[in-house]
This record gives C-alpha cells, sequence and structure tokens, in this order.
C-alpha cells in the first residue's frame, strides 16, 4: 500500500465540541469495500493517518453497509447485480465488530434480499434494518435479534411509493419517519425524464407508510442523492446529484418542509464549464453542527489511443459554513479530493478527521501523447476549527472491473 504525505460556540456549539473530545478518548476504526471484501484500518485521529490491518469477505459486492447504535456489529448488503440490473446474489450479512481490536468476524446467518440493494441503513433503536431498491422498485425491513442476528423479513403494505430511483433510505432523528431519497433520472432520446423527491414514510415498527412527497417543481430537474440531519437543530441538508447543488430543508414536527429554506451550488466553478458527468455525491454535517460537507465527483471519459481517458472536471469536497440560527450555508472551501470520484467521504466522531474513498482508478493523459495511472485511493484531511481541510495523506486502493471501492465509513469503537 503506497501511502504520500503532503507538505503542506453557542450552547449548542459547546456541547457538540465536548461530545467531540470525548469521542477522541476512544479508538477509532475504519472499514472500506472493495468488491466482496472489507478492510479494516486502524485510525490515528491526532495525525489523521491508517493503518492497514484485517480484510474479510461477505458473499458478494458490498453495495453499503451501516453500523447497529452502539457499533457493536456491522450489518452489510450485497449483490452480484450492478446498477440498473437485480442481480440474482443479495444478501444482508451481519459482522461482529470487536470492540478492543475492531476486527470483523461473522454474526448469524445471512438473510437473502429480493434484488440488488442501492442503500440500507438501522433505524435509531437498532431494531430494523432498513434497504431501497431501484429494479424493481422497493423497499424492505428487516428485524435484528436482541443478539445481533438478522431475522425475518417485515411484510409491507402495498402501494409504497419510494419513487424513481430510490438511492438512500434514513430514519429521522425522531425514529417516526423514513426517508427514501429518490434521484430520478434524466430524459433520454426515447424516455422522458423522470422526477426525483424526497419520500417521507411513517416508521411504526418496522412498517413503513406513505406520508409526503416533497419535490420541488413536480421534481423536475430535480435529482437529490443523499441527505443528512443536523444534530440538534431541525434541519435536513439534501445533495442534488444531477445539479450539483445542496438543499436545506425544515423539518418540524415530522413535517419536512415542501420547498427548501436555502439552495447553494456546491461547484467551484460554474457547471456550465464544466464536463456533462459533473456530479455531486455525499453529504454529511460535522459533528459540531457548524459545518456541512458535499462530495463534488467527475469521472467522465473520451477515448484516447485506444484508452477511456480521465476527461477533467471537479474532485473536491465543498465546505459549508452554517449560520447558527437560520441553517444558511455559505461555501467556504473547495478541497481537491486528491483522486478521482470520491463516491463517498466520512468524518470521524470527533469531528477532527475527515477521509474519502476514491471509487476506482482511471488513466489521465498528461501532455502530448503522456498518460498515467490514477488508483483508487483514501484520502486523509485534518479539520481545522474553522471547518476548512488540510489535505495529509492518500492510500492507493488496488481496484480491478466491478471490484470498485463503493462504501467507507469510520466508527468509535464500542
Amino acid at each position: 500500500m503506497k501511502k504520500s504525505v503532503s507538505k503542506t460556540q453557542s450552547a449548542t456549539a459547546r456541547k457538540a465540541s465536548a461530545t467531540g473530545k470525548s469521542a477522541a478518548s476512544g479508538r477509532m476504526a475504519l472499514y472500506a469495500s472493495v468488491g466482496e471484501t472489507l478492510t479494516h484500518y486502524e485510525v490515528d485521529v491526532k495525525n489523521c493517518t491508517l493503518n492497514k490491518k484485517a480484510t474479510v469477505s461477505v458473499p458478494d459486492i458490498i453495495q453499503y453497509a451501516w453500523p447497529d447504535p452502539k457499533n457493536a456489529h456491522l450489518y452489510v448488503a450485497s449483490s452480484n447485480g450492478i446498477p440498473g440490473q437485480v442481480g440474482d446474489h443479495n444478501f444482508l450479512t451481519a459482522l461482529r465488530i470487536d470492540p478492543v481490536t475492531g476486527a470483523l468476524s461473522q454474526h448469524g446467518a445471512d438473510a437473502l434480499l429480493p434484488s440488488r440493494p442501492v442503500h440500507m441503513s438501522l433505524d435509531k433503536t437498532g431494531k430494523y434494518a432498513l434497504a431501497a431498491y431501484n429494479a424493481p422498485l422497493l423497499a424492505t425491513v428487516h428485524r435484528i435479534a436482541k443478539d445481533g442476528t438478522i431475522g425475518e423479513e417485515v411484510p409491507q403494505p402495498q402501494g409504497l411509493d419510494v419513487g424513481s430511483y430510490p438511492h438512500q433510505i434514513l430514519a429521522a432523528p425522531s425514529n417516526k419517519l423514513a426517508i427514501i431519497v429518490s434521484r430520478g433520472n434524466r430524459p433520454k432520446a426515447n424516455k422522458p425524464e423522470e422526477p426525483g423527491g424526497l419520500q417521507v414514510f411513517r416508521l411504526r415498527s418496522g412498517v413503513l407508510s406513505n406520508k409526503a412527497t416533497v419535490a420541488p417543481n413536480g421534481g423536475a430537474g430535480y435529482g437529490p442523492r443523499h441527505l443528512d440531519f443536523h444534530p440538534t437543530k431541525p434541519w435536513v441538508f439534501v445533495a442534488l446529484e444531477l445539479q450539483s447543488k445542496l438543499h436545506v430543508y425544515s423539518l418540524k414536527d415530522d413535517v419536512v418542509s415542501p420547498e427548501p429554506l436555502f439552495s447553494r451550488d456546491t461547484l467551484a466553478r460554474s457547471k456550465r464549464f464544466l464536463p456533462p458527468h459533473q456530479i455531486a455525491g455525499t453529504v454529511h454535517v460535522h459533528p459540531n453542527g457548524r459545518f456541512v460537507y458535499v462530495a463534488n465527483r467527475s469521472s467522465g471519459t473520451s477515448e484516447f489511443e485506444g484508452k477511456p481517458c480521465f476527461v477533467g472536471g471537479e474532485n473536491n469536497i465543498a465546505v459549508f459554513a452554517l449560520n447558527a440560527r437560520t441553517g444558511e450555508p455559505t461555501l467556504i472551501q473547495n478541497a481537491d479530493s486528491h483522486g478521482i470520484h470520491a463516491r463517498t467521504f466520512a468524518i470521524d466522531p470527533s469531528g477532527r478527521m475527515l477521509v474519502a474513498a476514491h471509487i476506482s482508478a482511471f488513466t489521465v493523459r498528461d501532455s502530448g501523447s503522456t498518460t498515467r495511472t490514477v488508483p483508487a485511493c483514501l484520502s486523509t484531511f485534518r479539520i481545522g476549527t474553522d471547518g476548512k481541510l488540510t489535505f495529509v495523506a492518500k492510500y492507493d486502493v488496488p481496484t480491478e472491473g466491478m471490484r470498485r471501492q463503493w462504501w467507507m465509513n469510520i466508527f468509535r469503537l464500542a
């Protein structure tokens, strides 16, 4: 593994800062997937470095994973399907997280899933595992037993409106709602645009029921991919993949505002000057609630001397400072992610370190006929007290074909 190092408060804020200091005292573990394998890294938050440990395998290509509330178990969705295809080998696997070492081990039997899950998460109690699918369009819920093993599937009512291309399913802080982020699809020559939206469901004992759809302009020109909740305020932050924007919604009394309170561009440049494959991705709120981070991704290619070569665009993390009273975001930085197409990133629970995970290797044209390979990687950053990012190190990760770096996250050991 190659490593390169660069040369280079309100009462709420005080409470969050104290939480961060407490979290800093615990040991951290980072888990990153490539294909069907999941690799554990020890995390040195102070120095923003990673130490590779052991790797385990699950039944097929990892699509997403989520820990229980105590970080004692990790639930992993895997499939041999690819985007837009069902797959015939789809599983949910429970892994035990060793509380001392962070090592992973199988915990109980795998559960069968109906098709390729795009996203999965647990509700706030850790009693239910939620999953969203785009082919066919549906959502499932499985019980989690008291010992952390995966239980039976919870029957869901007919007619659940999961939207078009569900890309995330997440329980709200109250645990009375679940929201599916439905990205929609761009229009094609023989097919009109499929509108996007936030599909809001009541969540009761693992059963979903339709409540509302949030779709500004009827969902036209609205392509949300990922959302996150503010830790203490009634605000929801949504990254719009297709528009490269950040939206802020209110969430009061379990009602999501029908229109955004604020809309901001995430890019350093105007999107009209960038390649058509320029999109936004993951969004995360800092643990102290003062900053929001959004991944900007570009991975389009064109053929050069028989090779698909990266055509350029912005690969960075957009950093927004939040108005503590209104939630209004102000873009304060676009930090180079030091790789191509950061599909996901994570912030450690103490709020001092950010890690970006880049999906795969790309061929880049330097000048003339010279090309080079930029490998997939994990990039680490120090988070300053002002929320801005300083690059620290890059760890190359071998990838190949569909064995891409799909998922990554950082946890404090139980």
